[in-house]
């Protein structure tokens, strides 16, 4: 057996409670020796991360005590350490980055299972499940860009996690966003159709919004009037911005917009990314939402599916 299958199988000391409240306390992240302190502080929660797989039970995250990953066993599965923020009674808290293979760490009543973000983030608390999402963002980016881009030495974590200095060359270097829109487009003269898209990737049915990444020196308005000609061929007029979302998958910021079509007739699929367009009534969302009928929508843990909901609510009587 060896030390990390052991630490998997001892008893897992757990910080009771939920975080209902989260501050980033992003001015701590510049005070010296931050990790070493609250590393040593009983109070602090600790949130292990492998990936995107965060560890949860019973619909909330399962938080550990410092004493967990002060094991040896344990601590040998740590790639890096962040400082996240403090909840609600000030307790900071960090996060584990797990190595890519550490697997899900053990529990006191056998593993404590580790679930994709994309699974688990409709049934956590909103304040968790942002806390996550920050988690996985930035716990993929120590693990994966370790190296200057410009120069290619090894940098050092900084503030706690959140930066990287590179000794060779001195740059300094920040976790990575790249910004994306997603778009749900109106009829321009029925109120009550909506035109979805299905990506060549899918199951058949399954419909959702429009999105694309925005290109350099490219606007958020020019990226959706060009993702929409492209993907759904149809020219749009008014704009109108809904919401964001930070979305891990890989490192995107989402912001959302309905969009109203020029002309529904020329609505068509590019035949590669989307391979069908549709306008579906207001009666046929609400059956999808529901549960009810063959339309497959997007999941409630992402801004498409607030983008339909939204609009379905928008004209429900």
């Amino acid at each position: 057996m060896t030390s990390s299958d052991s630490a998997r199988e001892r008893p897992r000391p757990r910080v009771p409670g939920r975080v209902t409240r989260w501050d980033r306390a992003a001015d701590d992240r510049f005070t010296a020796g931050l990790l070493p302190t609250v590393l040593a502080d009983p109070a602090t929660r600790v949130l292990a991360v492998c990936g995107d797989r965060v560890p949860t039970s019973e619909g909330g995250l399962v938080w550990d005590t410092v004493s967990r990953w002060a094991e040896p066993g344990a601590a040998e599965l740590v790639e890096e350490w962040a400082f996240l923020g403090r909840d609600e009674r000030g307790a900071a808290v960090v996060m584990a980055v797990l190595a890519a293979d550490a697997g899900a760490p053990g529990g006191e009543a056998g593993p404590v299972m580790t679930e994709s973000l994309r699974i688990a983030a409709p049934q956590l608390h909103p304040a968790e499940a942002s806390l996550a999402v920050a988690a996985v963002s930035l716990g993929r980016w120590l693990v994966e860009a370790p190296f200057c881009p410009a120069c290619g030495a090894r940098t050092e974590v900084r503030h706690a996690g959140w930066s990287r200095q590179c000794p060779s060359c001195g740059r300094e270097h920040f976790p990575r966003t790249d910004p994306a829109v997603i778009v749900a487009i109106t009829h321009p003269h029925d109120p009550d159709r909506l035109l979805l898209g299905s990506n060549a990737a899918w199951t058949d049915q399954r419909y959702s919004c429009f999105a694309g990444f925005v290109e350099a020196g490219e606007s958020l308005e020019g990226a959706v009037r060009r993702e929409i000609r492209e993907e759904a061929g149809v020219e749009v007029g008014d704009l109108q911005y809904r919401a964001s979302q930070a979305w891990p998958y890989p490192r995107s910021l989402m912001v959302g917009f309905l969009a109203e079509a020029v002309d529904a007739g020329m609505a068509r699929p590019d035949g590669e990314e989307i391979v069908s367009v549709r306008w579906f009534l207001r009666p046929e969302i609400g059956d999808a939402l529901a549960g009810r009928g063959d339309l497959l929508l997007p999941g409630p843990a992402s801004i498409a599916h607030r983008l339909i909901s939204d609009w379905y609510a928008a004209g429900s009587p």
